[in-house]
């Protein structure tokens, strides 16, 4: 896809984009199919980083690396295709919890990370150069290079999200939400600088709360995006009154919130342009609307690249229509 200024010329576009895990990942893997991989900047929830059998794991940084790298496990949506699990067997067998589950080459990339970290290197140093060495040209930055923690309230106490989500299923009444390092943590390098001075801002189908929200949660991301000239344009993670993948739907009805795209819209409305529904919710394009915000109704369903790309191209659509 060649994009073009208002004279015909083709033109580069500057895009930077939030990103959780999954529902981010399948969006950029149509993106980078419309505009250069050096022209995309993501910047990823690292909320969820864990600690677990000594190692430091970013598993939003790792799917959509994996993803855009073309190595990722499209049927499970996470790993790496074709890893085996025999360490974690191992390690099962010696009497260790292993409820997060964890492929022999997705180790390396841990064992890697971890290594370098007690180096001293920082995590977007260290996430550099993963993805250098996966031969991709997209820059891809962590939220932030401090310690940020997001934890689940139950009734069960406050746990990590990844326990919450993988380990007990999301089965625990949702209370609430924390982060911990909310308070010093601050963007890495790069953050700010790629939403100011990009031409179009996406906010991928992610969690609005737990993977979006943390993001917006860094000192300074969310003034960025109020600040930035760019065109933001988000995509509604929630369709039908349904989360297409984990529990954005439980999370948001247990704060309170709209389980639809317009309760997702009026997460983000202080600093959107625009937003991108999915066909079954036309009904609430007026609703929108009156919030300000420019809405593109199309389907948002990712099921084969073909509507990857289409859904890319309807975001990219949507920057002309403003």
């Amino acid at each position: 896809m060649v994009l073009y200024d208002s004279v015909g010329r083709a033109c580069t576009l500057r895009v930077a984009a939030l990103a959780g895990g999954v529902g981010a990942a399948r969006f950029l893997t149509g993106l980078t199919r419309l505009i250069p991989q050096e022209d995309l900047t993501v910047i990823v929830n690292t909320g969820d980083d864990i600690d677990l059998f000594g190692l430091h794991i970013s598993p939003d940084i790792d799917i959509v690396t994996y993803t855009l790298a073309g190595i990722v496990d499209e049927a499970k949506g996470w790993g790496i295709k074709g890893d085996t699990f025999h360490c974690l067997s191992q390690l099962k067998a010696l009497g260790e919890d292993t409820w997060f589950n964890l492929g022999d080459q997705d180790l390396a990339t841990h064992i890697y990370r971890t290594h370098r970290l007690n180096q001293g290197a920082s995590l977007a140093q260290v996430t550099d150069e993963i993805r250098q060495h996966l031969g991709l040209k997209t820059k891809i930055l962590p939220m932030s290079n401090d310690r940020f923690e997001t934890r689940i309230t139950t009734p069960n106490g406050s746990m990590h999200f990844e326990e919450y989500f993988v380990k007990r299923q999301c089965r625990d009444e949702f209370l609430g939400v924390e982060f911990v390092g909310q308070e010093t943590a601050k963007p890495s390098p790069g953050v700010l600088e790629a939403i100011v001075e990009a031409d179009l801002v996406v906010v991928c189908p992610s969690n609005p709360l737990v993977s979006i929200g943390t993001i917006l949660a860094v000192e300074g991301i969310r003034a960025a995006l109020k600040r930035t000239s760019a065109c933001v344009v988000a995509v509604s993670p929630i369709v039908a009154g349904l989360a297409i993948k984990g529990p954005a739907d439980k999370m948001l009805r247990g704060l309170g919130f709209e389980v639809s795209a317009f309760g997702v819209a009026g997460l983000y409305c202080d600093f959107l342009d625009s937003i991108v529904i999915d066909s079954q919710d036309a009904e609430l394009k007026l609703r929108i609307e009156k919030l300000g915000l420019k809405v593109t109704v199309t389907n948002t369903v990712m099921k084969t690249l073909e509507d990857k790309v289409a859904l890319a191209g309807a975001v990219l659509g949507s920057k002309g229509s403003l």
